[in-house]
C-alpha cells in the first residue's frame, strides 16, 4: 500500500535554491512515487521512493537545504517502530558484488543475520575462514587457531611463526600500493613492489644500524608514503613499531618513549599545514629522544643538529632485499596510545595477529576489494593510521594519502583524482567541510562508500556527506585501539541511516546492560570474548583490572569485557553511540548522555560545535550543565541570546527538565590526537581557579 507521505511544494524547493525546472520535476517524481507504491515488498513507499529520487535527480549539485527538506518530507510519516529513516539502500546489483554477499553464498546463508549468527556461534571457524579469505601468510602453520584456556587472555594460532606484515604484499607488484600527494604538490603513485623494497631498505637499515627484532622503535611523521615503508620495515625486521601522533608537543613524546622504551625516532624536519611549517625534529630533541633518524620535508635533505642522529639517506640501505623475521603470534608489533585525555595513556601492544582484524573488518564491513583506493585522514600515531595500511593493502587495494590539511579544497580535489573507493571520516571534519562549502562541485563518483569513526556522528552533517558523493552509505565503525578495529559498525547490504550503526561487527558481539547489570536497550557496552584483535596486555597499567574486574559474566560464567561506551537500541533493530559513560550525566535525576545534548545544539542556526559538561557546585549540590560553545566565523550572538537559544532547542526537543548553568564561548574545542572532545579538559578548566563556578 502506498504512504501518502507529506509533500514538498515546488515554491518551497525554489526558496531553498533549486532552479525552476528541477523543482518542478522533484515535486512531480516524488508524487508519482509516493502515489505508485513500492514494487518490492522489502521497502516502504517512501523508502522506494528516496532510493529513486536519490540516485537520479538529488545530484551533489542540487543544494542541500532541498535534500534535507525532501527527505524530511517523504518521511514525515514513517513509524517510529521502522527505525530511523534511512538516506541510502543498497540496490540488487550492489548487494551482489558485496565481499559480505560472496561469504553468505559460500556459507549458504539467506540473510545476513544468518551469517552473523554463525560468525559468533562459531568463531574458530569464522576466523579460520577469514585468514584463508584474507590470505594471511604463516611461516609455520598454526596447531589450532586458539588455544581458549582463558577466554580473557586466549593464545592466537598457537604453534604458528608468521611477520603480519608480510601479508601486505599480495597484490601484484606492479599495482599501485599508495597513492599520495604533499600539500601544493603533485599526485604520485608508489606501486606494492617499490614500497616492499623501500621496506626492506628500512630492515635492513635498522640491523645495520644495530636495531635487532624486539627493539621498539618510534615513529613521529605525518602519514605518508616514507612512513608507510618505515612502518612497515619495523615489522618486518621483527620490531615494535611506537605509533606516536604527529600533534604532540615534546613532553607528550617524551612520556611515549619513556613507557615504550623505545630505542630509536624516525621524524621529519618540518611538516607543511595550512602553508605553515610546523616543526618536528626540534620538539624531538627537546623531548630528550634516543637517536633519531631525520626525514626532511618535500624530500630535500634534512639538517641533523644532535650526535648520534641520522640523516634518512645516510640510514637507508642499498639492499632491498629482506627476509621477514618469523615472529610468534603474540609478540607486540606494535605499540599505540589511548587517548589519554586525563592522565597517563594506556599503552596497548598490537601482536601480529592484531591487524588480521583490520583487515577483516575493511573486507567484511567497509567491502574493500583489490583495486580499490581506500583513504582516511590520519597518522600512525592513532590506531587508524595501522588500520588503514592493513586494510588496504592486505585486501589487494591501494591507500591515498595526502600530506597535508584535509579540511580544505585540496583534499576534496586530491580524493577526486586519486579515484578514492572508499573515504573515512572523522564528523568534525564532516562539520567543517559542510561549513566551509569547500567540497561543492567536486567528483566523488568514484566513492562507493564512507565510513565514519572517532565520535558520535551528526545525522544532518551526515546526510550533507552521503549527498556530496550522489548518496553512498556511511558506515559507522565504533571500536577502539584495544579492539584492534570495530565492535559496531554498519555493511553495504544494509540500509544506511545517518548516525546508525547496523550490526555488531562479525565474530564479536556485545550486551547493553544497565547500572545494576541488567540487559536494557540503552545502556553500558560489554563486550563477549574472544576475537582476534582483543588487546591482552597494557604496558602500564594492568590489564585484567581494566577491563575484566568487577565486570558481569554472561549467563553467569562467560567473563564480560568492559569497553566503556554508552550505546541505544533503536527501534527497527539499528544502534545509535551515544559516546564514554564518563560522559553521561544526571541532570534532575535524568541520566543523558554528552553527544546526546551536543547532537541537538550542534543544529542549531550559527553554533559550529558544543561540549556539554556536568559541572559539581563547590558547595555541593546537583550537577550543573556547562555548555561551551563555539560558532560560525561572522556569526554573533547579543548578550545572553546564546544562552536562550540554546535552552530553548533543549526545551523544546530533548527535555524541559534540563536547564543549562552557563554557555561558555570558545574558538574551538580542544581535541585528541584521534579526534575525540576533551570534555574533561573543559570540565576542570572551568572548576580550575580563575575559572567560573
Amino acid at each position: 500500500m502506498a504512504e501518502p507521505g507529506v509533500q514538498v511544494s515546488r515554491q518551497e524547493l525554489l526558496e531553498a535554491g533549486v532552479g525552476a525546472e528541477r523543482a518542478a520535476r522533484l515535486v512531480e517524481r516524488a508524487g508519482e512515487l509516493l502515489a505508485g507504491g513500492s514494487p518490492s515488498g522489502d521497502r516502504s513507499a517512501a523508502e522506494h521512493c528516496w532510493s529513486e529520487l536519490s540516485r537520479s535527480l538529488l545530484t551533489p549539485e542540487v543544494p542541500f537545504d532541498a535534500h534535507r527538506l525532501l527527505h524530511e518530507r517523504i518521511f514525515s510519516d514513517r513509524d517510529p517502530a521502522a527505525g530511523p529513516a534511512p538516506a541510502w539502500l543498497p540496490s540488487a546489483a550492489e548487494i551482489q558484488a558485496s565481499n559480505l554477499q560472496a561469504m553468505m553464498r559460500a556459507r549458504g546463508c539467506a540473510t545476513y543475520r544468518e551469517l552473523f549468527d554463525w560468525s559468533v556461534a562459531n568463531r574458530m571457524e569464522f576466523w579460520r575462514t577469514m585468514v584463508e579469505r584474507l590470505g594471511i601468510r604463516f611461516a609455520q602453520p598454526y596447531a589450532a587457531i586458539a588455544d581458549l584456556e582463558d577466554l580473557r587472555a586466549p593464545r592466537w594460532f598457537p604453534g604458528a611463526r608468521l611477520n603480519i606484515a608480510e601479508s601486505c604484499f599480495a597484490a601484484p607488484p606492479e599495482a599501485p600500493a599508495i597513492i599520495h600527494q604533499p600539500e601544493g604538490g603533485s599526485l604520485a603513485t608508489m606501486t606494492g613492489a617499490e614500497l616492499r623494497g623501500l621496506a626492506g631498505r628500512v630492515a635492513n637499515g635498522l640491523n645495520a644500524a644495530g636495531y635487532r627484532a624486539g627493539d621498539a622503535i618510534a615513529i613521529y611523521l605525518p602519514m605518508t608514503a616514507e612512513s608507510v615503508a618505515i612502518y612497515l620495515g619495523i615489522v618486518l625486521a621483527g620490531c615494535t613499531a611506537v605509533g606516536i601522533a604527529d600533534s604532540f608537543a615534546a613532553d607528550e613524546i617524551r612520556i611515549r618513549l619513556r613507557i615504550t622504551g623505545a630505542r630509536a625516532i624516525f621524524t621529519q624536519d618540518e611538516m607543511l599545514r595550512g602553508g605553515k611549517a610546523l616543526p618536528l625534529y626540534d620538539k624531538v630533541i627537546e623531548a630528550d629522544a634516543p637517536a633519531a633518524i631525520v626525514l626532511g620535508c618535500g624530500g630535500r635533505r634534512a639538517a641533523v643538529n644532535r650526535a648520534g642522529d641520522l640523516n634518512w639517506e645516510d640510514f637507508l640501505s642499498d639492499d632491498a632485499a629482506f627476509a621477514p623475521v618469523a615472529c610468534e603470534p603474540d609478540a607486540p608489533s606494535n605499540i599505540l596510545f589511548s587517548s589519554g585525555t586525563t592522565g597517563e595513556p594506556k599503552a596497548i601492544p598490537w601482536t601480529h595477529a592484531t591487524p588480521i582484524k583490520c583487515a577483516a573488518d575493511g573486507w567484511l564491513h567497509q567491502d574493500i576489494h583489490p583495486g580499490d583506493v581506500a583513504a582516511w585522514p590520519t597518522s600512525l600515531g592513532w590506531m587508524m593510521g595501522p588500520w588503514l595500511i592493513y586494510a588496504s593493502l592486505v585486501n589487494g587495494a591501494a591507500m591515498a594519502l595526502f600530506d597535508g590539511a584535509p579540511t580544505g579544497r585540496e583534499f576534496g580535489e586530491f580524493v577526486q583524482r586519486a579515484g578514492v573507493t572508499m573515504l573515512g571520516v572523522v564528523p568534525s571534519l564532516v562539520r567543517a567541510w559542510r561549513r566551509s562549502g569547500c567540497m561543492t562541485g567536486l567528483d566523488w563518483s568514484a566513492i562507493r562508500a564512507f565510513s565514519s569513526t572517532g565520535e558520535p556522528s551528526n545525522a544532518e552533517d551526515y546526510l550533507f556527506l552521503m549527498a556530496l558523493a550522489g548518496y553512498r552509505p556511511v558506515i559507522e565503525y565504533c571500536g577502539g585501539t584495544e579492539i584492534g578495529g570495530g565492535y559496531i559498525t554498519g555493511t553495504v547490504i544494509q540500509p544506511a541511516a545517518p548516525t546508525v550503526c547496523t550490526t555488531p561487527s562479525l565474530g564479536l558481539d556485545f550486551l547493553i546492560l544497565d547500572d545494576d547489570g541488567r540487559p536494557a536497550a540503552n545502556g553500558e557496552v560489554f563486550l563477549r570474548p574472544p576475537s582476534i584483535g582483543l588487546s591482552t596486555s597494557l604496558l602500564n597499567q594492568d590489564h585484567h583490572a581494566v577491563y575484566f574486574d568487577d565486570a558481569p559474566r554472561a549467563g553467569g560464567s562467560v567473563p564480560l569485557r568492559r569497553h566503556g561506551d554508552q550505546i541505544e537500541q533503536l527501534a527497527g533493530g539499528g544502534y545509535r553511540i551515544h559516546g564514554r559513560v564518563d560522559d553521561t550525566m544526571n541532570l534532575g535525576g535524568i541520566k543523558v548522555s554528552s553527544v546526546e545534548i551536543e547532537r541537538l545544539l550542534n543544529s542549531v542556526v550559527g553554533v559550529a560545535e558544543t561540549a556539554a559538561v556536568a559541572v559539581q557546585p563547590q558547595a555541593g549540590g546537583p550537577s550543573r550543565l556547562v555548555i561551551f560553545a563555539a560558532l560560525f566565523e561572522g556569526h554573533e550572538f547579543a548578550e545572553g541570546e546564546l544562552l536562550r537559544t540554546l535552552q530553548d532547542a533543549i526545551r523544546r526537543r530533548l527535555n524541559p527538565l534540563f536547564r543549562i548553568h552557563e554557555v561558555v564561548q570558545v574558538a574551538a574545542l580542544p581535541r585528541t590526537a584521534s579526534n575525540k572532545t576533551m570534555r574533561r579538559v573543559l570540565r576542570a578548566s572551568y572548576a580550575a581557579p580563575g575559572g567560573t563556578s
